[in-house]
């Protein structure tokens, strides 16, 4: 309890005694997760939404290939992008490895399989005589996709929910690709990992509680971005259908 304790005092002066050294290291992780959260979304949502809306030949493999990866060992995925990106890989030429860029790419691997599996169930979950009532009024394809995933949703902010917390507490990969070099690789979970190495264990539990605050905030936004969006919703709804009756 003591050690909770001191965790507590110790974070609190962590964000509040404005060392630039530990703020750039909070500001490179809300960085390097925020950009592969985002670039991860924009490719697993399409996909998620061909894996469950189209038939196409070789789909249950994509499938089941999909939650594989959603499983996926992060440390195999950092050994893998290590042999990719050093100088005797294929792609050494690009002097990427212990860059932050490194970092974003091998989470941006990590999370794109996860919200691409859960964006693919959220829409199994849908009503399929939504899309086929929204066909039968003339809707083509897309747009009945388009209503579905509006009915999903809910689904589809748990499928970007669920890519970030899958690389803000990732450590074996960023450490791999990224060193761990300070003022340069350093984000918060490396931070934490060197920390308790060290025997500093209350500035590591202290980033720790940092780290999950941040966590919260992000999915606090998230979700209220969620509920926004679909009051809107709601409200158009409602006053269109006013305007017809009326």
């Amino acid at each position: 309890m003591i050690y909770i304790l001191r965790a507590f005092r110790e974070a609190f002066y962590m964000l509040f005694s404005f060392d630039w050294e530990f703020y750039r290291i909070v500001l490179l992780s809300l960085f390097v997760n925020g950009v592969a959260t985002i670039i991860g979304s924009v490719i697993g949502i399409p996909a998620g939404v061909a894996l469950a809306e189209f038939r196409f030949p070789g789909r249950k493999t994509a499938l089941v290939l999909t939650h594989a990866m959603m499983g996926l060992p992060p440390v195999v995925m950092g050994v893998l992008f290590v042999l990719l990106l050093s100088r005797s890989g294929p792609l050494g030429f690009m002097d990427l490895l212990y860059t932050p860029t490194a970092m974003i790419m091998v989470q941006v691997v990590l999370a794109a399989p996860i919200v691409a599996g859960f964006t693919n169930a959220s829409l199994e979950d849908v009503d399929p005589r939504i899309g086929m009532q929204a066909r039968s009024l003339g809707a083509t394809r897309v747009q009945s996709v388009y209503v579905k995933l509006r009915e999903a949703r809910a689904g589809l902010v748990a499928a970007v929910i669920a890519g970030f917390g899958g690389v803000v507490s990732e450590v074996g990969a960023v450490l791999m690709v990224g060193g761990n070099i300070k003022g340069d690789t350093q984000v918060l979970t490396t931070y934490i990992v060197q920390e308790t190495r060290k025997g500093y264990m209350d500035q590591a539990l202290a980033a720790g509680i940092i780290l999950i605050m941040i966590a919260i905030v992000v999915n606090i936004f998230l979700t209220r971005l969620q509920a926004d969006k679909g009051r809107q919703a709601a409200e158009t709804k409602g006053l269109t259908g006013a305007y017809i009756h009326g």
